[in-house]
């Protein structure tokens, strides 16, 4: 058997530089412009979107529009703007905007798989814009934490506590949770139990309170303020005083009464009693 060998001869062909040339150039000329027409007028765009909503806030502002729904609504506004401007950029350029919407809707059910929580804030802060349980510069207490509401987000609320430090709370969570609101009500009622010993006169030390209470003028004198035995604890009788103030006072009126109240029943001789056990001791002969 004879073997034949078949030699293939390989033809480079060469680069035509004239013709890559041409079509660097024609694209240049055509989608080049356009994209740099449309990134300038994007820029553009983009600031002049920046200075309407800004426009548009301090319009509202000047109305009186409530804070939580100017900053929510003017932040939407100014996104959705500038989204519709990227939209009609990639259309500008020659993308078809079919296609990428496709992608996107595709990308968007695949990213809400991963984001549940995500959108679940996000559900949330349309909850508490809508329903507003609260609003910016309200005290409010939610699993646990309190501060003042700085700014509401679409996926969550800015809350600064008194002492300065900011808590971001997600807005499904804070939804979804019991929200107490210091700050809806002009009054609010302080609350405080006052132990005295046994050996005191509890008169005399309902009194000393009362006293207190009526020569203060954050307190209200109506409702009138409220002393009376709460309690027989173990060690003390515990009075039970509540009084009535403006919202804003409270803190004020709450530290006021538990220093002044020690400082009268110490001029006074009441004992305020502490947790103590007496031990007795009998001999038997």
């Amino acid at each position: 058997a004879m073997e034949t060998n078949t030699v293939e001869t390989v033809t480079k062909t060469p680069i035509d530089w004239g013709a890559l040339l041409q079509t660097i150039l024609n694209w240049l000329t055509t989608t080049g412009i356009r994209l740099v027409i449309g990134i300038l007028l994007m820029i553009v765009l983009f600031k002049v979107i920046n200075v309407i909503s800004k426009k548009l806030y301090r319009r509202l502002e000047d109305r009186q529009v409530d804070e939580t729904i100017l900053r929510a609504g003017t932040g939407a506004f100014r996104v959705a703007l500038k989204v519709l401007v990227t939209v009609c950029f990639v259309g500008y350029i020659g993308v078809e905007t079919a296609s990428i919407s496709a992608c996107i809707a595709t990308l968007g059910v695949g990213i809400s798989l991963a984001v549940q929580g995500t959108l679940s804030n996000f559900a949330g802060g349309v909850i508490l814009i809508v329903m507003r349980p609260f609003k910016v510069g309200d005290f409010i207490t939610s699993s646990g934490n309190s501060g003042t509401v700085e700014d509401i987000k679409m996926f969550y609320t800015v809350v600064v506590t008194p002492d300065n430090r900011v808590i971001y709370l997600p807005n499904g969570s804070l939804a979804n949770n019991v929200i107490v609101n210091a700050s809806v009500k002009d009054d609010r009622r302080v609350d405080l139990v006052v132990p005295i010993a046994y050996e005191a006169d509890s008169e005399r030390a309902r009194s000393i309170i009362l006293s207190i209470c009526e020569a203060w003028e954050p307190i209200y004198k109506t409702p009138e303020p409220f002393v009376e035995i709460g309690e027989l604890a173990g060690s003390s009788v515990n009075l039970t005083v509540r009084v009535w103030c403006k919202s804003s006072d409270y803190w004020n009126v709450h530290f006021f009464l538990l220093s002044e109240i020690k400082a009268q029943f110490d001029a006074d001789g009441i004992v305020i009693p502490y947790n103590q056990l007496d031990v007795h001791i009998n001999n038997k002969d």
